[in-house]
């Protein structure tokens, strides 16, 4: 075995246990992915493999030291040299070639003459070719800082690698050349995503949730088989313990009433009978009908607990629909419509080799695409208005849009999800009311001064769904810049279902070629 983890248990601390007693065994040069709801612990238990953080219990073996690529750069105050951990050998063959003699030199190199060559052809690889290996890591955007660790993994050729979403801010290039290396590449893998594409490629899936880590032995289309067999034998157990528990209760009443006739019919006797035998009688009687009812409440309490066990089992997230109204915009009005629109932020150097034409209308679905820096997101601020053409000109129709980033801005504010609720409470819906769509979306009464900030990409992109129903104020365009980032499986589902059912406009940024499918975009424009 490459990766063996037994009996791990984690939890923050002064927190709850995140998980307990995870056991898993992957083979060497096998590749699974691990999949789960956001918050259960996926990102935490790949930075435990990769030594970053250390076990409440148990352990984990690894065959040789893993590479780990995370989903979360952060501040990187190093050079991308340190970063790829080739500094020091950089610094030696260096030394070397100016007539150093010392072994320490020649320790630190270890033979790998070719150090500086091979970087140059891995950043190369992942297209950064223009990056420095001296240059400052943090000048580096998200995209070009994920391709960074990317291309440690040509330079060091590690046995075990750790991916953390590694097709996060990568461009439809960059996604193609890591697919690439996943198919060739003989190291064994555990990755973390949420990119059905990438997750297709892998021999593997296991599922970690609260209770524990379960491998399914196949790509993630054939764990999404196999959950829906699950799910349909779940339903059919849920169906057959209602049926038990209604017959349970049926059969309850049934008893209690025979018990209160014999008891009727006792009181009509009492007169026949002495007063010593009736209470006798009275004692006995009461006495068999309380311990019939004992009974019965412990069959209807046996039925109630495992009834609750399966649904919570089944899981809510998949059963969530949500469903706008439709938009007041008639089908094929022009909403948005641009004429040799250019942008340059720097006066000489236009944007766009050339101006572009655009035109937008209502009910339209399109998929804005291009490589990192080509300008989307610019494109999409000159659509808005948020930013005006250097030239050209842009005529807007009057109608409602919302723009959803991928970390869901709206609702990164510093206040609870009640309050962010009743702030969208435009209609002046009752408090009962307000509180009712949040269960409905899947927010309880326990999580309602939750803040808004520490909830997971998933619970942010309900919560802002909710609070526009909450508004009743459907929008005339949606526009989406790279909304799948931050979310889990099942919450990419939610917003599949939901962007299915919408029937207006949609303009979306997005390298995911599945869910870019998946919600219908027929239209395409690219920049270059």
């Amino acid at each position: 075995m490459s990766i063996i983890i037994s009996d791990l248990s984690y939890r923050y601390p002064n927190q709850d246990f995140l998980f307990e007693h995870l056991n898993l065994a992957v083979p060497k040069q096998h590749k699974a992915s691990i999949v789960g709801h956001n918050g259960v612990g996926k990102s935490t238990l790949l930075r435990l493999i990769a030594g970053e953080l250390q076990p409440v219990g148990g352990s984990i073996a690894s065959a040789s030291r893993p590479y780990y690529v995370p989903q979360h750069v952060g501040a990187l105050s190093r050079s991308v040299a340190e970063v790829l951990n080739v500094r020091h050998k950089l610094a030696a063959l260096s030394a070397i070639a100016n007539g150093s003699v010392s072994q320490s030199d020649y320790d630190a190199l270890a033979d790998d003459w070719a150090v500086e060559a091979k970087c140059q052809e891995a950043l190369a690889h992942w297209r950064l070719s223009h990056v420095a290996l001296n240059a400052p890591a943090d000048s580096l955007s998200g995209g070009e800082k994920t391709k960074m660790f990317l291309a440690g993994l040509l330079i060091h050729a590690p046995d075990v690698v750790l991916l953390d979403e590694p097709t996060n801010h990568l461009d439809e290039a960059s996604r193609q050349l890591l697919y690439r290396y996943i198919r060739q590449s003989t190291a064994t893998m555990l990755v973390v995503s949420h990119d059905v594409t990438l997750l297709n490629q892998l021999h593997a899936t296991c599922e970690l949730s609260e209770r524990n880590i379960r491998s399914y032995g196949g790509s993630y289309s054939f764990y999404q088989s196999q959950k829906e067999v699950e799910s349909t034998a779940l339903s059919d157990s849920i169906h057959a313990e209602e049926k038990a528990l209604r017959a349970a209760r049926i059969k309850a009443q049934e008893v209690k009433q025979r018990q209160e006739k014999r008891l009727a019919r006792g009181e009509k006797k009492k007169t026949e009978v002495i007063r010593s035998l009736r209470k006798k009688l009275t004692n006995s009687a009461e006495e068999t009908a309380a311990g019939l009812k004992g009974k019965h409440e412990e069959i209807i309490g046996s039925h109630q607990a495992r009834l609750s066990d399966l649904r919570q089992q089944q899981g809510a997230l998949k059963d969530l629909k949500i469903d706008f109204d439709h938009t007041s915009i008639h089908s094929g009005k022009l909403l948005i419509e641009a004429q040799q629109i250019n942008f340059a932020y720097r006066p000489e150097h236009p944007l766009w080799e050339s101006p572009l034409d655009f035109s937008l209308y209502s009910r339209d679905r399109i998929h804005l695409l291009g490589d990192n820096g080509s300008g989307k997101t610019t494109l999409v601020k000159l659509l808005t208005g948020s930013l005006r053409p250097t030239c050209g000109a842009i005529r807007r129709a009057d109608f409602r849009w919302i723009y959803l980033d991928q970390s869901y801005t709206q609702t990164d504010v510093a206040c609870s999800i009640e309050e962010l609720a009743e702030a969208y409470n435009r209609q002046h819906l009752e408090v009962h009311e307000v509180r009712l769509r949040l269960n409905r979306f899947l927010f309880p009464s326990h999580t309602w001064d939750k803040s808004c900030r520490a909830l997971s990409g998933g619970e942010k992109m309900r919560l802002y769904l909710c609070c526009l129903m909450i508004s009743n104020q459907t929008p005339d365009l949606i526009i989406l810049d790279e909304p799948t980032n931050n979310l889990d499986i099942s919450s990419l589902q939610v917003l599949i279902r939901t962007l299915k059912s919408y029937r207006g406009s949609l303009l979306v940024i997005s390298h995911d070629r599945y869910f870019v499918e998946e919600i219908g975009v027929y239209r395409e424009i690219k920049l270059e």
